[in-house]
């Protein structure tokens, strides 16, 4: 008997991958076993959505099939789709934009009770505008004075506070380990000095690349965090799919994307498996692999598709005792903003802007 006999056909490549991955992109049948949820997640279950652009898959699909998402700060009304993501509405819990590294998301809560302060909050734009450096995107038009982006900041704190103390279950998405950071002060920034905006002393803004143990530390302040303000709350782990817009680490794209994927799903991984209340969702598996043949991707390699988020998605409410097949209703819940199904599906996401500098530079 070698140790591999009584072993479940998930174990083994070729009946656990090849042999549940279908030639064709539909239907779209969940991996039998990949998913394997060490607690439960009802349509009931606050949850709240942060991290980086794929994490806006994760929100939307929670919000069109009516889960318990939160969502305090997106407006009352019915707006079409593309103008709330365009103003940063509706894209997550609350309206923090992009949350690429689990040490921004730190960041972030230890600012809204008060234990942290960011180094350089405002950033000016080319055409004069300020905006709000870690979140430089919501606010298409820019605001007129410095004032005006901190009075928005305050109210949005108030709001993420509430947010997190509602919620039973963070949903987070690790999405990048190379960031922007002021040495000094230890803030870091979503985007680098130029991509947006640029502030007072853009030199004082350096690169950094965390490794494994850099992530790990910033996960166990995560949980911590969490668990000092609520007693329940329990954390859901993913990694993005999305390989890197560019990079620079000085080496190629792809090694730099597959270092980047790798400290974080080991990151996500060995947490996951050291703590009772933190789980893995494998939506990284579902659309990397190699059974897919880059299907799930669009013709520029980096966008997710359709088929692609709904694989993921589909897996993870099956797992969690919801037909995928039933007829979803078309509003959200009462904890939910109020968008409509107009507009593009698309996600936004600051590092698309690299690519776009580099178009017009080639």
């Amino acid at each position: 008997m070698s140790p591999y006999d009584s072993l479940p056909p998930r174990a083994f490549w070729r009946s656990g991958v090849v042999a549940e991955v279908p030639d064709s992109v539909e239907p779209l049948p969940a991996i039998q076993g990949l998913y394997l949820p060490k607690f439960a997640i009802t349509k009931d279950t606050a949850i709240m959505t942060a991290g980086s652009c794929f994490a806006q898959h994760v929100h939307r699909n929670l919000h069109e099939r009516d889960w318990a998402v939160l969502d305090f700060e997106s407006p009352r009304h019915n707006f079409r789709r593309d103008v709330m993501t365009r103003f940063g509405y509706g894209m997550y819990s609350a309206r923090y934009g992009n949350i690429y590294t689990a040490r921004q998301m730190v960041q972030l809560l230890h600012e809204a009770y008060g234990f942290e302060t960011p180094h350089a909050p405002v950033w000016q734009r080319p055409d004069g505008k300020y905006v709000d450096a870690q979140r430089p995107a919501i606010e298409p038009d820019g605001y007129d004075t410095p004032e005006l982006v901190g009075d928005a900041r305050a109210h949005h704190l108030r709001i993420l506070r509430k947010t997190f103390e509602s919620t039973e279950l963070l949903v987070f998405t690790l999405g990048l380990t190379e960031t922007w950071c002021h040495e000094a002060s230890g803030t870091v920034y979503p985007t680098a000095p130029g991509v947006i905006a640029a502030p007072d002393q853009p030199q004082e803004i350096s690169y950094r690349n965390d490794g494994h143990r850099a992530v790990m530390a910033d996960l166990r302040a995560l949980n911590d965090f969490g668990k000092s303000r609520n007693p329940h709350f329990k954390l859901l782990l993913t990694v993005s799919p999305v390989p890197l817009t560019a990079t620079a680490s000085g080496t190629h794209v792809l090694p730099a994307t597959t270092y980047s994927k790798s400290v974080l799903r080991a990151a996500a991984g060995e947490f996951a498996r050291t703590h009772d209340t933190v789980d893995y969702f494998p939506s990284f598996e579902v659309i990397t692999n190699a059974a897919t043949r880059g299907r799930f991707f669009e013709a520029n390699q980096r966008s997710v598709t359709n088929a692609g988020v709904k694989a993921a998605m589909n897996m993870f409410f099956q797992a969690h005792g919801e037909e995928v097949n039933a007829p979803q209703p078309r509003t959200s819940s009462s904890l939910t903003g109020g968008m409509t199904d107009d507009g593009d599906n698309a996600v936004q996401c600051e590092e698309v802007l690299l690519d776009a500098m580099n178009r017009s530079l080639t």
